[in-house]
């Protein structure tokens, strides 16, 4: 078979075996796939992203008055005839440093110092504290190590994420748990199951400082809003039109960037996952 070039001369073309063109379409078929991939991720992205706001302005406007006025204004109130400022810094420092080592969450506590500190201050003490409260169980967890390991062995799935943070160099090592902590995987847990892993304390801990850096700032914007809502309410007026406009741009770029941020360290673990698994 022959077409002609133009100059009044045929160009034969080369002939196409089955198995080529089966190839030639299996490969145009994978490009199509990886396209809709693409085009799904991002869809999921904005799905998931008005999910959490519609979740948050309903939680916001219906749940809201009523948790405000059974329970933040009375640990408000109890809180500031309590404690002086600095002996309520001391108070949380020590409970966020500790509480990790315990199995306790600690978000509580972050929101009570973004309700009081602010950014500044508040980012300072969270983050001094955050810094012993991963270092605590990583050594305490070093002297059972075996059992860890054991305990690590019933939920495969997981220990195979986890398992990369202890895989490669420094590197690689700091990169995979920037990842894991940015991820959905339970922030306490992998205090204690990363000492199952190789990771050396150096990428340990700088990759968990890197990582939980955005959930730092997420963490004291909730706790500010939640005290701007409480005064509110304590005041018996509602928020001002500016006030409202700013808690919302700022909790759509929140739930915005955390969800991009979690779906984007899931598929790099993934990405991750695969490459150990290739060498």
């Amino acid at each position: 078979m022959g077409i002609e070039n133009g100059n009044g001369h045929y160009l034969r073309l080369p002939h196409c075996d089955a198995t080529q063109c089966d190839l030639a379409q299996s490969e145009l078929q994978l490009q199509d796939q990886k396209r809709w991939n693409r085009i799904w991720w991002w869809i999921k992205a904005a799905l998931l992203c008005l999910f959490l706001v519609g979740a948050g302005a309903v939680l916001l406007f219906f749940g809201g008055p009523l948790l405000i006025n059974k329970v933040i204004l009375p640990v408000i109130h109890w809180e500031e005839a309590t404690f002086s400022r600095p002996v309520l810094a001391i108070v949380l420092f020590t409970c966020i440093a500790l509480f990790p080592s315990f199995l306790f969450p600690s978000s509580p506590c972050m929101w009570i110092a973004g309700m009081t500190f602010g950014y500044g201050y508040g980012f300072l003490l969270i983050t001094g504290a955050i810094s012993i409260g991963m270092s605590l169980p990583f050594f305490i967890g070093s002297l059972f190590h075996q059992r860890l390991h054991i305990w690590l062995e019933r939920w495969p799935k997981k220990a195979a994420i986890v398992r990369l943070a202890g895989e490669g160099d420094w590197f690689h090592q700091f990169r995979a748990v920037v990842l894991i902590r940015v991820s959905p995987f339970p922030y306490i847990i992998f205090n204690y199951a990363s000492v199952a892993t190789n990771v050396k304390y150096g990428p340990y801990f700088a990759g968990s400082m890197v990582g939980t850096i955005h959930e730092t700032f997420i963490t004291i914007y909730t706790g500010k809003l939640i005290y701007s809502l409480a005064e509110a309410t304590n005041q018996g007026s509602f928020l001002t039109m500016d006030q409202i406009i700013y808690n919302v741009v700022g909790f759509t770029i929140a739930a915005t960037s955390t969800a991009a941020i979690t779906i984007y360290a899931k598929k790099a673990l993934q990405h991750l996952q695969l490459e150990d698994e290739l060498c």
